[in-house]
């Protein structure tokens, strides 16, 4: 049951009792992929942190908790977080767990931090040892323009064609799905929270079997929904990474003057079954599986 938001205040009493912290992890949910994440943050950037969770309260006003706690630095956790500190604008705030960051222009200069997007270039050798040529995306421009154009480059230099269809909306994905047919022999999921859902994932991998094509996904829970291989980042090198911009942060750097950035560690999952039901060879997917 939600905490009615009188729990806010009960927040900044207990905080102002004590020593302001160096730094406030807003945090979306209670999560432990998120608790890992900033397990790695505390392991880099080992100073005074105290943890507000939005979800434990009804209606959490971020902004006033920032000015009446005075923390150096805001660590944001998650998209709900994020967006919950858009209206900071002096507090240096590091995004991490977030889709929502935004790339390549920033909405405040006090915001840096670690985005979920793999860069192209470890995807694409992938498709390219699967012999696919033809890879499908579907994507919401609006959300993911920017990293379908590195993707375009990238693919265009391997000599490798993206498909690529265009959603404003999750009910218009099955739609360009459908449009897909006959004309790619692979399909790419990206983090677009538009066109990937939870309404939507069960059609991507129906059309998957139906073409009998592989799918390469950003997420190893999509994995046993029938994806053949999934990249995915290390969450404590992810937090990790946050707390090495933080520590530079809180020794003086600004925000602005640091670059957002893209996981420096990833590990390759494969589903073997899906494999050997596309016909791949045992030796090929064994050799793509980095843990």
């Amino acid at each position: 049951m939600r905490k009615s938001c009188f729990l806010i205040l009960a927040f900044l009493l207990l905080a102002g009792s004590a020593a302001a912290s160096e730094v406030l992890v807003v945090q979306s949910v209670r999560s432990p992929l998120y608790d890992e994440a900033i397990r790695g943050f505390r392991s880099a950037c080992p100073v005074e942190t105290r943890t507000l969770v939005l979800s434990d309260y009804a209606d959490a006003d971020v902004a006033r908790v920032v000015r009446e706690e005075r923390p150096r630095l805001v660590l944001a956790v998650g998209d709900g977080a994020l967006a919950a500190t858009r209206k900071i604008r002096r507090t240096p705030v590091v995004a991490l767990m977030a889709l929502g960051i935004p790339h390549p222009d920033r909405y405040s200069d006090n915001l840096t931090g670690v985005d979920l997007f793999v860069e192209p270039e470890h995807y694409l050798p992938l498709f390219q040892k699967l012999k696919a040529k033809r890879i499908g995306i579907i994507h919401d421009p609006a959300r993911t323009g920017w990293y379908v154009k590195l993707a375009r480059a990238e693919a265009q230099r391997l000599g490798i064609e993206l498909v690529v269809r265009e959603v404003h909306g999750p009910r218009h994905t099955i739609r360009q799905l459908n449009s897909l047919k006959g004309k790619v022999d692979s399909l790419w999921l990206i983090p677009d929270t538009t066109a990937v859902t939870m309404e939507t994932l069960e059609a991507y991998f129906l059309f998957s079997q139906g073409e009998s094509i592989p799918v390469i996904s950003f997420s190893a829970a999509h994995l046993k929904l029938g994806a053949i291989i999934a990249l995915e980042s290390d969450r404590n090198d992810l937090g990790r990474q946050a707390g090495e911009m933080a520590r530079q942060i809180l020794q003086g750097a600004e925000p602005a003057d640091l670059a957002f950035v893209s996981p420096r560690k990833l590990s390759i999952k494969t589903n073997n079954a899906v494999a050997r039901r596309l016909e791949y060879s045992d030796d090929l997917i064994r050799s793509l599986s980095i843990r």
